[in-house]
């Protein structure tokens, strides 16, 4: 066949902590052409596992078209993603803050501290896996005392790993100062609090990407990865989200969904992404930290296999009053890769995804509550208002594979006084497993992307 008559293609790649998975897309066709996925190879050269993916998917195509792959397009959660510490000041504001960032940014958080860190915390930071410290605390030429104290008590520590800053800016060259003295490694950003109650999270963000990029080169082979295949854009999650808000509000040319939830559960965490308008009801009074258009928010005790025993610990009565549940669930934390093969536990990992859901959809939504101001009653809302989501797409294994998923899904959506859930919205499935895929060639061509997302829900 001649060259000019090979079918032009984006292979998107991601690299999961548990399986490479490869997704061909036709740039002719505008349509996926081919999938396949094998092991991450985290232990050896997680090159070996691309490259069976890639052989596998090259074998099905061999009789039907000639190839051209005009770009690879990389994400990565291998080694279980990005892993951050936070440290702000008080836990309601800047640690909040300091958290959304971090999910924003696709990673997930393994220890957050709040006002003075002491040395006994920073004993509990040097036992732990992380990549990156976020500091933040105060306010732009507010409180200043924290961040450059617990600047210090990291500095005395002889912290290694890369530290964001990201809190009040009066602050800077005076940390600046403390970190160079001890030979510490920093980063500077806009503060992500600037003021009371408002949210600054896109510089940090981006400095946090950046960082991501350069550490994801030091898992087994994913220097090879750059050099062969493709630069890790970015960590799967935020491919995740990036897709979200491509589904939600479309292009120019072609229109979204729009106000949306993706519940993705999986074995060991239950994420949610939110793209909406967090106020609906303006004659609310606004209590806590802002809340943001699009959100991301991560469950660790919401898992199928990894957390199945924190889903029996959260679950609800209905869990708990199954019989055997308990013992069910100890069995697949001992046992994370249990394929259930009769009814009974088919019905109960449908329970189970189901408990992930709700409590994971109610966790990442607001609540309302009467309160007296000024003389007079109002309404008081905290957190998100969830109530005209117009659309829940359902994805993870759990949720795919299993032929009631709309039962799965739609657990979260309920007429309650108190919590700002979803209450009438439609139920649509990731039935191919193709987000990830989605939000990476979305950097590349989100018209072809959210068609394709589109035509598959």
């Amino acid at each position: 066949m001649n060259e000019e008559k090979k079918m032009d293609c984006y292979l998107l790649v991601d690299f999961g902590s548990t399986f490479t998975k490869l997704t061909l897309v036709s740039k002719d066709r505008q349509d996926i052409i081919a999938k396949s996925k094998s092991y991450t190879t985290v232990e050896t050269s997680v090159i070996e596992g691309y490259e069976k993916a890639k052989s596998e998917m090259l074998k099905y195509l061999k009789c039907k078209e000639d190839i051209n792959i005009i770009k690879t397009l990389c994400c990565s959660s291998a080694g279980g993603g990005l892993k951050i510490v936070t440290i702000g000041i008080t836990p309601s504001y800047t640690v909040e803050a300091t958290k959304r960032v971090v999910m924003g940014a696709g990673g997930r958080i393994v220890a957050s501290f709040s006002y003075y860190i002491t040395d006994e915390d920073l004993e509990i930071i040097k036992k732990t896996d992380y990549d990156i410290i976020l500091l933040s605390g105060g306010t732009e030429g507010g409180n200043k005392s924290y961040i450059l104290a617990n600047a210090k008590k990291l500095a005395e520590h002889m912290v290694e790993k890369p530290i964001v800053v990201a809190g009040n800016s009066n602050a800077r060259n005076e940390i600046k100062k403390i970190f160079k003295n001890y030979g510490i490694k920093a980063f500077y950003t806009e503060n992500i609090m600037p003021d009371t109650d408002k949210i600054n999270p896109y510089a940090a963000k981006e400095v946090i990407r950046e960082i991501f990029m350069n550490l994801i080169t030091k898992a087994n082979g994913m220097n090879e990865v750059a050099k062969h295949v493709g630069e890790i854009l970015m960590p799967t999650p935020t491919a995740v989200l990036n897709a979200a808000v491509l589904l939600s509000k479309g292009t120019e040319k072609t229109k979204g969904l729009g106000e949306l939830i993706i519940v993705d559960v999986g074995g060991a965490t239950t994420d949610v992404h939110s793209i909406s308008n967090p106020v609906i009801d303006i004659s609310y009074k606004q209590e806590g930290l802002e809340e943001m258009v699009e959100k991301r928010t991560v469950e660790g005790d919401l898992g199928m296999r990894y957390s199945s025993i924190g889903v029996y610990q959260s679950g609800s009565k209905i869990l708990k009053e199954k019989v055997n549940a308990k013992e069910k669930c100890i069995k697949r934390f001992k046992q994370t890769s249990f394929i259930p093969e009769d009814k009974e536990e088919r019905e109960f990992d449908e329970l189970l995804a189901s408990e992930c859901v709700e409590i994971a959809v109610k966790r990442h939504a607001g609540t309302i509550r009467q309160g007296y101001l000024n003389g007079q009653n109002v309404y008081i809302q905290n957190g998100k208002d969830l109530r005209n989501i117009k659309y829940i797409v359902g994805t993870g294994g759990a949720i795919i594979n299993s032929a009631n998923y709309r039962k799965i899904i739609s657990s979260c959506i309920k007429n309650e006084s108190k919590r700002l859930i979803p209450k009438n919205s439609e139920i649509l499935l990731d039935r191919e497993y193709i987000l990830s895929a989605m939000g990476l060639l979305s950097t590349e061509d989100s018209e072809l992307a959210l068609n394709i997302m589109i035509k598959k829900n």
